[in-house]
């Protein structure tokens, strides 16, 4: 075992910190209460070539490994979710879908100007009736010889009115279950794609959440990604290594809360002391830096399975919901360490606090993660 990080993966984490802190921090308080998306700063983001990391150069990536990946998310989210689960869906979701599933053709039009950040992606799974059971999918793609047509609506999508690419999973055969599903590619403007009002969320307001609506939409035979029915095991297969991203935004997250509650407490004086010096504080700081660190060496062996061509379905289950439990805990303690300052904005940390929730939900709830561990566990 080597726990130690190469020159590369120790520049790109730099990298990316110094983006969050002088270029993210500024704007982020502002960004969350007016619901504003981060256009500018993902435009940025993608010119830094954090948009689509872990992509082959000759397809415009950055060619990178997981781990460097999942560093670069861990600073991102210690400063600005809305911003990481918009670069975790383009890395995670759509880039990575498209890279190892797509074909030539599809990669050449749709993968590399996602990659480069000149266009961001959406991942259009769930729906009214399809969250957590995503086999019962009710937007369906009818083969209509030299297309199929798209009709339904799908839920709760990151990216959703900011996107240009969206891979869209529908039902084309009922009769034959989850192996009657498929995975297309739907662009911005097609006829009868309209994209519904977006959500006010509790937290990662930043980020453009959208319900979508498909009315008759044609999408070209060459649209589909992969073979007739391979649409729910490229989800699952997807979801696999978003799974990672979302668990490395967890852990930002926490990291991020812990490291303001550290650095308030040695500003804050109480009974004629910072408030570290108490041992009430103190021992605090102890268990969340014990429970960041353990979320991140979790975080980091499933990217490194990942990087290695293991399997990585249940150490990804596991770093998220270890993770997003460390991120929604701590940041809890974070805002208490602060006392009544952590309950006002100005402090960031009920920022956080509010932005941990969602890591317990998305991308497959904690409960989810729970099965998916236990099936692994139990051969079930």
């Amino acid at each position: 075992m080597n726990f130690e990080l190469s020159e590369e993966q120790v520049a790109v984490r730099d990298a990316a910190r110094d983006f969050a802190q002088n270029v993210l921090k500024e704007g982020v308080i502002a960004r969350d209460n007016e619901q504003r998306f981060p256009k500018d700063e993902i435009k940025q983001l993608g010119e830094l070539g954090f948009m689509g990391m872990m992509v082959d150069p000759k397809y415009g990536g950055g060619g990178m490994d997981t781990i460097s990946y999942v560093l670069a998310m861990e600073e991102i989210s210690k400063i600005d979710a809305s911003v990481s689960v918009c670069m975790s869906v383009n890395n995670s979701l759509v880039c990575w879908g498209l890279e190892t599933y797509g074909n030539e053709e599809q990669k050449q039009k749709y993968l590399i100007p996602l990659a480069t950040g000149e266009k961001i992606g959406a991942f259009c799974l769930s729906e009214p009736e399809a969250g957590s059971d995503a086999t019962s999918q009710r937007t369906t793609a009818i083969d209509k010889g030299d297309h199929y047509l798209l009709n339904g609506t799908k839920n709760w999508i990151t990216n959703g009115s900011s996107a240009s690419t969206y891979i869209v999973i529908a039902q084309t055969d009922a009769d034959k279950g989850h192996k009657g599903i498929n995975a297309f590619i739907i662009e911005r403007g097609m006829e009868g794609f309209e994209v519904g009002a977006k959500e006010d969320k509790l937290g990662i307001r930043g980020s453009d959440t959208h319900t979508l609506l498909f009315t008759d939409v044609k999408i070209p035979k060459e649209n589909r990604i992969g073979e007739d029915g391979f649409g729910f095991k490229f989800a699952m297969k997807t979801l696999s290594g978003g799974r990672i991203g979302i668990a490395a935004q967890a852990l930002g997250i926490a990291a991020g809360g812990m490291d303001l509650a550290i650095a308030y407490s040695k500003e804050r004086k109480a009974f004629g002391k910072e408030i570290y010096k108490h041992q009430a504080i103190a021992f605090k700081i102890a268990d969340m830096a014990t429970a960041v660190e353990t979320a991140r060496l979790m975080v980091h062996k499933a990217a490194w399975e990942k990087d290695n061509g293991l399997n990585y379905d249940q150490s990804g289950a596991m770093a998220k919901l270890y993770a997003s439990t460390v991120a929604m805990e701590q940041t809890v303690e974070a805002v208490q360490i602060h006392g009544g300052y952590g309950f006002v904005k100005e402090y960031h940390v009920e920022r956080l606090m509010r932005d941990a929730k969602i890591t317990q939900i998305y991308e497959g709830t904690s409960e989810i993660q729970k099965i998916v561990i236990s099936r692994g566990i139990l051969g079930a």
